[in-house]
């Protein structure tokens, strides 16, 4: 069954500061870029689509959602979803200890 195709409706999008976890933003990003949208619009159209309970992938896009899970690592479920807790951030390669090498604050 087809559905009725509407007139696109006008909208007011603003900004956000969204936290996420890492991975699963970059499986996100890829997703998007995948598909041609912004991430905005993907992630609308994925809650919009679950308020009225419906899924928001097809068959094509669970396998690429698949691949890129598997790229970026990304190993959650949505057993997970309500668990998930911030740890520390883990030091980056490279990365300058203490205050020898790093950055000085404009007071010392």
């Amino acid at each position: 069954m087809k559905q009725a195709m509407h007139p696109p409706e006008t909208i007011e999008r603003t900004q956000t500061g969204v936290r996420m976890e890492k991975r699963l933003l970059k499986v996100l990003k890829a997703l998007a870029e995948y598909h041609d949208f912004t991430l905005g619009d993907l992630l609308e159209g994925i809650v919009l689509h679950a308020f009225e309970g419906q899924a928001p992938f097809g068959a094509e896009s669970i396998k690429k959602i698949a691949q890129l899970k598997q790229v970026y690592g990304l190993q959650l479920t949505s057993a997970d979803a309500h668990r998930l807790r911030e740890g520390e951030p883990l030091p980056r390669p490279g990365a300058a200890r203490g205050r020898s090498g790093g950055r000085r604050s404009a007071s010392g």
